[in-house]
């Protein structure tokens, strides 16, 4: 084999070991930018929460749905509720105000003008509030209807097994129809032996 040969052949040799060091060179710096990207989203919703300190702080202290807080992690969140977020969109520069429902997720609002989603968040945050207080006034409302039904000392009904026997709703035969019973019969008695008497003779 001659000399040039020998060179390409060691030229075609492939090194697993220089295969994953350029990976892994080449992860540590996608790493950075997501890095740097997570913690670019997270400054802005930092920001939005900012804005919307005062409206937090207004929140009913016994009104314990809310969670108003910035988790981090590759794509970082604004949790509103237990169903409702804050992320921000692939520009990085526009906020997107997502719920769960059972029919899936559905974007509330989607803006790049940090007023318009803090007032669509503080609106949100309203509406739970009044839908609590008329889920606890709903509550209220069948409790009171069921103690005005039950009044407090009353004793409950008595089940169909423990009730007392009706006596029979039957007719009771008089002494006066009894007695035109025994006539008729009587009556129809001496008829019947005059007849036979007569066909006799």
């Amino acid at each position: 084999m001659t000399e040039p040969s020998i060179q390409a052949e060691r030229q075609n040799v492939r090194s697993l070991q220089d295969a994953i060091r350029k990976m892994r060179i080449v992860a540590t710096e996608r790493a950075d930018v997501l890095t740097d990207l997570a913690a670019a989203e997270k400054a802005r919703l930092q920001l939005l929460s900012e804005e919307l300190t005062d409206v937090f702080k207004s929140v009913p202290i016994d009104t314990d749905f809310f969670a108003f807080t910035v988790s981090g992690g590759e794509t970082p969140r604004l949790w509103i509720d237990m169903t409702s977020h804050v992320a921000m969109a692939r520009d990085r520069r526009t906020y997107r105000f997502l719920k769960d429902t059972r029919l899936g997720r559905t974007v509330i609002l989607e803006s790049a003008v940090l007023d318009d989603m803090a007032d669509c968040i503080t609106n949100y945050v309203a509406e739970r509030i009044i839908e609590r207080e008329r889920a606890l006034e709903a509550d209220w409302m069948t409790n009171r209807a069921r103690t005005v039904s039950t009044p407090i000392g009353a004793e409950p009904p008595k089940d169909a097994a423990k009730a007392k026997p009706r006596k029979s709703d039957a007719p009771k035969l008089g002494a006066g129809r009894i007695l035109l019973t025994f006539l008729l019969g009587a009556a129809v008695g001496v008829a019947t032996l005059v007849a036979w008497a007569w066909f006799r003779t």
